[in-house]
């Protein structure tokens, strides 16, 4: 049982589960039917009833988040979206591309934290946002003409097998 490949479940849902499975538990359920219905392993079940049994509910409750606690807010991630949907020419940028570096910039000038090209992707990745590659095509470049090439000139030039006659080995 346990997470599904590839299938990520958050906290919250998972006290969900441990809470639920702590009602099935206290109508008399046994540890391995109430480990079939919630999606558990059955080892799980049995370390929350032990849980429960000492601490109540309350001992099943998600532990406080771990680590470093995030440079930016909720509010802010709002005020960096924003800032990418205005574009970069709203910075003074001359082209409409955003770089990483461009990135770092707005989210420095927008938050006041400073992070580097690397971090500033990531942030991206959190918002959503992906890596996008411009067609690079001259604007003087003339599709008929390139048509025209490879239907006319490129059969000319290109190399074709010779008519020897002998079998292939191939």
């Amino acid at each position: 049982m346990g997470h599904p490949a590839g299938k990520k479940i958050d906290r919250v849902e998972l006290e969900r589960r441990r809470m639920r499975a702590s009602r099935l538990l206290e109508k008399g359920l046994s540890e391995a039917e109430v480990a079939r219905r919630v999606g558990a392993h059955r080892q799980s079940v049995n370390r929350w009833a032990e849980q429960l049994r000492k601490g109540g509910r309350s001992a099943l409750k998600r532990a406080p988040r771990t680590g470093r606690p995030p440079k930016l807010s909720a509010a802010d991630l709002r005020r960096i979206e924003q800032g990418l949907k205005r574009g970069p020419e709203a910075l003074g940028y001359e082209t409409s591309l955003w770089t990483a570096w461009r990135v770092a910039y707005l989210i420095e000038r927008e938050c006041s934290v400073k992070f580097s090209a690397v971090h500033a992707w990531r942030v991206l990745r959190a918002l959503g946002w992906t890596p996008q590659r411009p067609a690079h095509r001259a604007l003087e470049r003339d599709e008929g003409a390139i048509r025209r090439w490879k239907q006319q000139r490129w059969p000319e030039i290109k190399k074709k097998p010779k008519n020897s006659g002998a079998p292939s080995s191939s």
